[in-house]
């Protein structure tokens, strides 16, 4: 009488497919960023802000005054993807932290 045990092979292709679904799982059951504002971007009265600190207060104010539903704040090391989007600010900071320009791009 032999017995058939699973080699080490076949546990391992048993193991793969249960932890790609609870990978997949973790991706489903995360919520995307939260979106506020009419979302869409207006930024010919956000002057104001240039030379003003990168608190939390002021980036507030930008997101009400804009109107965007999506702020971004971009440091100088931040890799910036070129693409257009009528419901995105964003705020660009300098090294020093303080406002250098808000545009909606």
């Amino acid at each position: 009488m032999s017995l058939c045990l699973p080699t080490r092979r076949s546990s391992t292709r048993l193991m793969l497919p249960a932890v790609a679904a609870m990978a997949l799982a973790a991706c489903v059951s995360t919520p995307g960023p939260q979106v506020s504002g009419t979302g869409t971007c207006s930024d010919a009265s956000l002057g104001w802000a240039v030379g003003q600190p990168a608190d939390e207060a002021n980036l507030r104010r930008l997101s009400s005054e804009s109107g965007a539903g999506l702020v971004n704040p971009i440091s100088p090391t931040t890799v910036v993807k070129h693409d257009a989007r009528n419901d995105r600010l964003r705020v660009y900071i300098d090294a020093q932290n303080r406002i250098t320009a808000a545009r909606c791009e």
